[in-house]
């Protein structure tokens, strides 16, 4: 996901990317332990998303202040 993406994106909509993001990083890891991703890489840019998505939501909350 872009960072233009995320900073187009609602509060509301952020909060829904990230819990989303996080079921579909915890169901890549354990695909991983069993061996069945094929795509190892997903996994590093869910994480990365993330990342970007928890900052961008923090900024905003900084901001708001």
């Amino acid at each position: 996901m872009k960072v233009a993406e995320i900073h187009e994106m609602t509060n509301e909509e952020l909060v829904r990317a990230i819990e989303d993001n996080r079921r579909e990083l915890f169901n890549l890891r354990m695909q991983n332990q069993i061996g069945q991703v094929e795509d190892n890489s997903r996994i590093r840019r869910t994480r990365r998303d993330i990342a970007r998505m928890l900052t961008e939501q923090a900024q905003r909350s900084r901001s708001a202040v």
